[in-house]
């Protein structure tokens, strides 16, 4: 039955993922928070649990992607190895703030990002790339990946939504961007899931079915899920408007962010 409930999950974060056009650790960690809970898993890891699960299904739905994005060649794979060991090396760190950060610090600081990327979603605005304009020097792309790995890691994305505005602002054409950004998101997520797992075997975390804070069944089942239902999302994303589909997303994000943001606050008093 539990692992049907995961199945399930990743049925829905893969068709939403598919239908708007975002990686599903927005939609899988809020979702497997609620599970958790409903399982009386022990609260003080419930948001970890979740953060480092998703990170882990990513692994699996970013070879998809970046396969998908290679044979287009749109994949700036020196841009890519400029970032990747800053994501790798941040990516870690970042699971390791997140270990030190409480559950209720982690639900504050996912709802305020939540709403900050419905925000600009619902908006729509995105800087004009101006192709005039450069990346920055190879240490300053360092630099940007530990930055965007650190926030990835702690909001358990594959980092799509800081990658893609980082490129395009630098004179990435938006494809180009969002493929290299999903190029980028399998060293944060590969990074991030072995953070978790290191950071929660030195927790001592003790749930059953667990590797640290990455959960075996829900990562088994999400995966294979979500994996298939993507690729129906993205059908039917076609078959609509992209200026609805962004606020639809837009408005679950916020009503994601604002639930952890009451559900932080809440247990804070």
């Amino acid at each position: 039955m539990e692992l049907i409930i995961y199945l399930l999950i990743g049925a829905i974060a893969g068709f939403a993922a598919g239908l708007f056009g975002v990686g599903g650790g927005l939609i899988i960690v809020p979702i497997l928070y609620i599970v958790f809970t409903q399982m009386h898993y022990d609260p003080s890891i419930i948001m970890h649990m979740a953060l480092g699960t998703s990170l882990a299904t990513i692994i699996v739905t970013s070879f998809s992607s970046v396969s998908a994005h290679h044979k287009k060649g749109a994949v700036l794979w020196h841009v890519f190895r400029n970032l990747a060991p800053g994501l790798v090396a941040g990516s870690f760190i970042g699971a390791g703030i997140a270990d030190y950060l409480s559950g209720q610090g982690l639900q504050l600081l996912i709802g305020c990002f939540a709403i900050w990327v419905a925000f600009k979603m619902f908006r729509g605005a995105s800087a004009a790339v101006d192709p005039t304009r450069q990346l920055p020097s190879v240490p300053r792309q360092l630099a940007a990946g530990g930055g965007i790995g650190i926030a990835s890691a702690i909001f358990g994305i594959g980092g799509g939504s800081l990658t893609v505005p980082y490129l395009n602002r630098h004179g990435v054409v938006m494809q180009k961007a969002v493929a290299t950004s999903a190029a980028c998101g399998l060293p944060i997520a590969i990074a991030g899931a072995l953070g978790f797992m290191w950071f929660g075997k030195q927790s001592e975390v003790a749930m059953p079915n667990t590797i640290g804070y990455v959960h075996i069944y829900a990562f088994i089942g999400i995966s294979v899920m979500s994996f298939i239902t993507a690729k129906q999302g993205a059908k039917v994303a076609h078959m609509l408007s992209p200026a609805v589909l962004k606020k639809c997303f837009a408005c679950l994000l916020t009503t994601v962010g604002c639930y952890f943001m009451y559900q932080g606050v809440s247990q804070l008093f």
